[in-house]
């Protein structure tokens, strides 16, 4: 699984990553009026995922859902 961003330009969805051909994705069009409140901690934290995603620190979806099911 990837995590992709993009825009759409006239008419079409202009992904700014490689996919393979013949890839299934799902899109989520943000209005840009929706937000949230999270606590200072939950802010922390998910600013400090952020900085880590951009630092290149990642790991692939397999061994995310293999850490959340050994937290079960």
């Amino acid at each position: 699984m990837q995590i992709a961003s993009g825009k759409v330009i006239a008419g079409r969805v202009v992904v700014e990553a490689d996919l393979p051909e013949g890839a299934d994705v799902t899109l989520i069009a943000l209005d840009g009026e929706e937000t949230f409140e999270v606590s200072p901690e939950l802010e922390a934290i998910l600013l400090e995922s952020i900085a880590q995603g951009q630092r290149g620190e990642i790991i692939s979806a397999e061994e995310l859902l293999r850490e959340l099911r050994s937290q079960e």
